[in-house]
C-alpha cells in the first residue's frame, strides 16, 4: 500500500466520526475499563461472606473467571502474562464458592500450579485477609494493619497522607476489618485446604524474616508486626474504640460527593465489609448506597458478547469518564472538529461540571490553595489527581465555550492547583505531593507494591504540553525544574519509563511531547537518542508494542506484539522529535491506516485469548494492569493528525 496524504486524510475522517458517534448524549465519552480475574472472583467473596448477591451474576462470573484461565492452570494480571500466585488461589476458591468440586479437571490444573507456586502462604496480605475471614487462613498470621494508623497526627513521620491516596481508601475500611476480625464458616467442601503445601496445619503461615540481611528494614517492620500482634491477644488496645470511630467516620466522609469510597473497586469492596463488620444493617441507607455503587462497575452479559458466545458477567476497577472525555476532545480538536461544533461545547459543559471545588486529601499536604481540578470518575470530589486536570486543560483548549469568561476563570484556578502540587523536585505526582519516603514499602501489609505516590515523567510531560498551550515558557523557573527533572530520570538507552502506561513507549512519547511543547531544540542528544530508541524497537510489521511484563523486566522494554495504542504513542513520540521523513515514521502510519476497521475505528484482540485485548494501562506496576478500551481509538487518531499536520507544514515550507 502507498502511503499517500489521501489516505491519511481519510482514516482522519472515519476515526472522526466513529468517535463522535460513541459521545453519550450528555456529552462526556466513557469506555469500558478492562481488567483481570481478581475482580470477578473478589466479586463471589464479598457476596459469599455477606450472604448477598444475584446468584446469576455470580455464575456468570464464573464463566468470566474461566474463560481467562492459562493453559498451565492459572491466572494472570493480563492478558498472555504469567500466573500469578494470589490470583491462582483467590479464582480457584471464588469456584469452589460456587460449588465447583476439587476434582474437577480444570481446578485439577488449577491447584496443581498453585502447589508448585509455594501455595497458599506465598500469596499477598489482601488475599489472606479475605482468606481469614471465611476460615481459610489466621488472623494472628496476616501482617497487622490496626485502626490506630488513623490516629497518627499529621507532623507523626509515618501517617495516612505519607501514603498514596489508593493505599489510603483501601487500608482504612480494611483495618476495620481486620480489628473486627469478621469469621463465616463454611462447608468443608468449599474449603482450600488442598491448596496449602503439606497441608494447611504443617504449613508455616507467619511472613518469614530475611536471613540474609538480618539488620534490615524488613525485619525492623516484621519485628514491629510481631509485637502488634501479641498486644491483639494480650488486648492491650486502649485506643482501639476511638480509633475505629476515626476510622469510620474519615470513610463514611468519603463517600460523600463520591461514586463509593475512592470511586474504586478494592476501597467500596473494602468500605462495604467494614460497613458489615460496624453491625451496619443490608438495609441501611449507608450500606444500600456502597453495594448500589459497588454493583454499578459490573457489565452483565447474559447473552454473551462478539468473540465469546458464553455468558458473563464481569466487574470495572471503575470508570474513566473524565479521563476518555478529555482524551477524546483533545484528540477531535486536533483533528479538526471545529471550536465551536455543538458536540465539542456539549463535552466542554459537561466536563466544567465535573471541576473540584471543595479541598480534599490534597489539601493535607498543599495548604493555602483555593481547590481547583478534575477527577478520573464520575463523581469523586476528595481525589483530584494532576494527570486527569492536565488533560481537561488541553481539551479546553480546543473549544470556544459561549462561556468564555466562566471557562477562563476554571482553567486558571486548575493551573494554580497544578502549580501547587508540583513536587520538590520539580516533577509532578498524580494525586499528592511529594509522596516519596520509599522507606514504607517494607511495611507488611505494603506487598501490593502502591504504598507511594512519587512523581513520575509521563505526567510532567503531559504537564509541560498542557502549560506551553497556556503561554509557560522554560523562562519559569518551575518550568525549568520540571525539564531537569525529566532530563535526570532518562534511561540510558534513551526511553523514559511509563508509570501510569505500558511502558517505556508511554513515558517517553509524553516526554517528548512535553519538551517539545516547551521549546527544546530536537536536535539535542537526550531527543534524538529517545527517538533513536523508538525506532530500534519498531517491529517488523511497521508497529509497536510492549507488554506489561517489562515492568518486571525491563530489559524487554519496546518488546511486544504491535497495538494501535503503542504504535500511535511511538509516532507521536517520533514526530515530536522532529522525525518526520523516516521509514519508521511511514512504517507506523501505514500500520494505523492498514490495522483500521471500516468503520473507522480499532482493536487490540490478543491472539487466542477468548475475545480479550492486550492491556496497555497501567494501575500498579507490577501488580495490576488495566485495558482502556477507547486507547485504541483516541490516540490513533491523534498521531494520524499530528502527521497530517507535520506533512502540511514541510509542503509550505518547501513552496
Amino acid at each position: 500500500m502507498d502511503l499517500g496524504l489521501e489516505h491519511v486524510l481519510e482514516g482522519i475522517r472515519k476515526s472522526k466520526d466513529w468517535l463522535l458517534g460513541q459521545q453519550h448524549e450528555d456529552g462526556y465519552w466513557c469506555g469500558e475499563l478492562e481488567a483481570d480475574s481478581m475482580l470477578e472472583s473478589d466479586y463471589i467473596f464479598m457476596h459469599t461472606l455477606l450472604g448477598t448477591g444475584d446468584r446469576g451474576k455470580m455464575e456468570r462470573a464464573v464463566n468470566e473467571i474461566v474463560r481467562h484461565q492459562n493453559d498451565d492452570g492459572g491466572w494472570s494480571l493480563y492478558p498472555g502474562g504469567p500466573s500469578n500466585i494470589s490470583y491462582g488461589v483467590k479464582c480457584y476458591f471464588a469456584l469452589k464458592l460456587m460449588g465447583w468440586s476439587a476434582d474437577h479437571p480444570r481446578m485439577v490444573k488449577a491447584r496443581e500450579w498453585v502447589l508448585a507456586h509455594g501455595g497458599v502462604t506465598a500469596c499477598n496480605t489482601f488475599t489472606k485477609i479475605y482468606l481469614c475471614a471465611l476460615g481459610q487462613y489466621d488472623y494472628d498470621a496476616v501482617p497487622a494493619i490496626p485502626p490506630e494508623i488513623v490516629l497518627f497526627p499529621n507532623w507523626f513521620y509515618f501517617n495516612l497522607y505519607e501514603i498514596s491516596s489508593w493505599s489510603r481508601g483501601i487500608l482504612v475500611p480494611l483495618s476495620i476489618i481486620y480489628a473486627k476480625k469478621p469469621f463465616k464458616k463454611i462447608p468443608p467442601e468449599q474449603g482450600i485446604e488442598e491448596l496449602f503445601v503439606g497441608g494447611r496445619k504443617n504449613s508455616n503461615l507467619h511472613l518469614k524474616w530475611d536471613k540474609k540481611s538480618p539488620i534490615s528494614w524488613r525485619n525492623f517492620f516484621l519485628f514491629t508486626d510481631r509485637m502488634i500482634h501479641w498486644f491483639e491477644r494480650v488486648h492491650i488496645r486502649p485506643l482501639r474504640t476511638i480509633a475505629i470511630r476515626k476510622a469510620e467516620k474519615w470513610m463514611l466522609e468519603r463517600f460523600e460527593k463520591s461514586d463509593g469510597l475512592g470511586a474504586i473497586y478494592p476501597a467500596m469492596l473494602n468500605a462495604i465489609v467494614a460497613l458489615r463488620c460496624l453491625d451496619y444493617s443490608l438495609d441501611d441507607p449507608q450500606m444500600i448506597r456502597a453495594i448500589d455503587e459497588f454493583e454499578k462497575l459490573g457489565i452483565d452479559c447474559p447473552d454473551g458478547e462478539p468473540g465469546y458466545p458464553t455468558p458473563t458477567f464481569r466487574m470495572q476497577p471503575c470508570f474513566p469518564p473524565v479521563w476518555d472525555t478529555a482524551q477524546a476532545m483533545y484528540a477531535l480538536g486536533e483533528a479538526g472538529v471545529s471550536r465551536s461544533d455543538s458536540r465539542m461545547l456539549k463535552a466542554a459543559d459537561w466536563i466544567l461540571s465535573k471541576e473540584v471545588r471543595m479541598k480534599g486529601d490534597w489539601a493535607e499536604k498543599v495548604k493555602n490553595c483555593e481547590p481547583g481540578g478534575w477527577y478520573f470518575e464520575f463523581n469523586n470530589e476528595f481525589y483530584p489527581d494532576v494527570d486527569d486536570t492536565g488533560q481537561v486543560l488541553m481539551a479546553l483548549n480546543c473549544v470556544d465555550n459561549p462561556r468564555e469568561r466562566y471557562q477562563y476563570e476554571v482553567c486558571q484556578r486548575a493551573i494554580n492547583w497544578v502549580w501547587a502540587m508540583q513536587c520538590k523536585n520539580g516533577g509532578w505526582a498524580s494525586f499528592d505531593k511529594d509522596n516519596t519516603k520509599m522507606i514504607f514499602q517494607y511495611i507488611p501489609f505494603a506487598d501490593h507494591n502502591a504504598m507511594l505516590d512519587p512523581p513520575t515523567v509521563d505526567i510532567t510531560g503531559r504537564m509541560l504540553e498542557m502549560l506551553a498551550l497556556y503561554g509557560y515558557t522554560r523562562k519559569d523557573p518551575r518550568v525549568e525544574k520540571a525539564v531537569q527533572f525529566i532530563l535526570k530520570e532518562q534511561e540510558p538507552d534513551g526511553s523514559w519509563f511509563g508509570r501510569w502506561g505500558v511502558n517505556y513507549l508511554y513515558g517517553t512519547f509524553l516526554v517528548l511531547r512535553g519538551l517539545e511543547a516547551m521549546g527544546m531544540w530536537n536536535h539535542e542528544p537526550a531527543i534524538q537518542q529517545a527517538a533513536e530508541w523508538i525506532r530500534m524497537v519498531q517491529n517488523a510489521d511497521g508497529g509497536w508494542g510492549e507488554t506489561c511484563g517489562t515492568y518486571d523486566d525491563p530489559s524487554q522494554r519496546g518488546v511486544g506484539p504491535s497495538t494501535p495504542s503503542q504504535t500511535a504513542w511511538a509516532v507521536l513520540g517520533l514526530l515530536a522529535a522532529g522525525d518526520t521523513r523516516s521509514d519508521s515514521v511511514a512504517k507506523g502510519v501505514r500500520w494505523l491506516i492498514q490495522h483500521q476497521h471500516e468503520d473507522g475505528s480499532w482493536d487490540e484482540l490478543a491472539a487466542g485469548r477468548n475475545g480479550e485485548s492486550y492491556y496497555t494501562g497501567t494501575g500498579f506496576p507490577r501488580v495490576f494492569y488495566l485495558g482502556y478500551h477507547l486507547y485504541k481509538q483516541y490516540f490513533p487518531l491523534l498521531a494520524l493528525t499530528t502527521y497530517r499536520r507535520a506533512m502540511e507544514r514541510e509542503a509550505e515550507e518547501a513552496a
